[in-house]
């Protein structure tokens, strides 16, 4: 069952996921080598708890951390630790909050100081892919619209879709229905109606598409070791075009000081 938001509701769910764009904003100030995942997600943690948040995923469905914070080949939901970040790796940081009864929800992947170009291209894609799949979440289009904009745009430049692991609605619970693909048929899938709320979270490898899930139960990474991307924002379907309730601009800003 598709719960549809009201105006009030889409509100809320704007001040939880700009509490989470904000967060990861705090995170790029601090991302360099000799930096752990471990440090970064206190660093989360405090900063939500400060803004009278809740850590989404801390506790959810026992997961132990409040970021899931995937490294290199890590696809998703990798557990942070303590082990330092290197010059050249990437780092996939996805971080939900709870506020006022309502999730946010937003990823993005960083750059450890140096990184390789042909690693630098694998993550504007994803994340143009993205802003690609969103473009087609509004009224009257239809699910694999989304997925077949985002798979359409990495393969044709030779990355692959990983098929496994997939965006959902979001609302009251971090978690509802629809699944949301990142791969799929144009106009197939369910309708898109006005106040549907989703995270659309593209998840591309630079090698073949088949991952594995670590013995911790979470961590899911490449099979063939190859890089994997990741970026995601919460949006509601709109009349004409999506609401982006989540946002980049506070990494962005931070990132744009630095270089």
């Amino acid at each position: 069952m598709v719960y549809l938001k009201t105006d009030e509701e889409i509100e809320l769910l704007r001040e939880s996921n700009l509490l989470v764009a904000k967060t990861l904003g705090e995170l790029a100030k601090v991302i360099k080598p000799g930096v752990t995942t471990l440090q970064l997600d206190k660093i989360a943690e405090t900063f939500i708890r400060d803004h009278k948040g809740v850590p989404g995923f801390l506790n959810y469905q026992g997961f132990p951390n409040t970021l899931c914070t995937s490294v290199n080949d890590q696809v998703v939901h990798g557990i942070p630790n303590d082990k330092p970040l290197n010059d050249g790796d990437i780092v996939s940081i996805d971080c939900g909050v709870l506020l006022n009864g309502f999730y946010g929800d937003c990823a993005y992947t960083f750059e450890v100081g140096q990184v390789d170009e042909k690693i630098r291209r694998l993550l504007q894609t994803t994340k143009e892919s993205l802003y690609k799949g969103i473009e087609q979440a509004f009224e009257g289009n239809r699910l694999g619209d989304i997925g077949h904009a985002v798979q359409t745009l990495c393969e044709s430049r030779g990355y692959s879709v990983v098929r496994e692991m997939v965006g959902h609605g979001i609302g009251r619970k971090l978690h509802e229905p629809p699944e949301v693909p990142n791969y799929g048929r144009k106009g197939s899938g369910i309708k898109l109606r006005k106040g549907m709320v989703i995270a659309v979270e593209p998840m591309i490898n630079l090698g073949k598409r088949d991952i594995k899930m670590w013995n911790d139960n979470w961590t899911i990474s490449t099979i063939d070791k190859s890089i994997s991307a990741h970026y995601e924002h919460t949006i509601a379907i709109g009349k004409n075009e999506a609401d982006i309730l989540s946002s980049f601009k506070f990494v962005e800003e931070v990132l744009t000081l630095q270089s």
